[in-house]
């Protein structure tokens, strides 16, 4: 058998999440349909992540909060979680203060330091 090979880039499927761009301030009947495609995207997509673009959101209130928790828990209901895109930082603080934590993208990871790094210490001081 002698496949013909095809010039130009190999398709190459990079598991790169799908993103909802939110078009600005959600009425509370676009919720459920919002919640819903979620859900399908998680469904359908193989990386358990859906990217949320929250940058036209508007001014951030607790309908912003409460559309974000609601689009949080039907990710985890299809065993997946959204990450934010472009929140403004009212936003962020909003989210904190009412105590809902998202992955955001940009945001590092915290974590422990690499083993093996060694803290500065100053000259003379004895080695523990």
């Amino acid at each position: 058998m002698n496949s013909a090979h095809s010039p130009g880039l190999q398709i190459v499927d990079a598991m790169t999440p799908d993103v909802l761009v939110l078009p600005g301030p959600v009425t509370r009947d676009e919720v459920t349909r919002l919640c819903e495609d979620v859900r399908a995207r998680l469904e359908a997509g193989g990386t358990g992540v859906v990217v949320v673009d929250v940058a036209a959101i508007g001014p951030p209130g607790l309908g912003a909060v409460d559309l974000l928790a609601r689009l949080q828990l039907a990710a985890r209901r299809a065993r997946g979680r959204i990450r934010l895109r472009d929140p403004a930082p009212s936003l962020r603080a909003l989210l904190d203060l009412v105590g809902l934590r998202f992955e955001v993208e940009g945001q590092t990871e915290q974590r422990e330091p690499p083993l093996g790094v060694e803290e500065e210490v100053e000259p003379g001081e004895p080695a523990v």
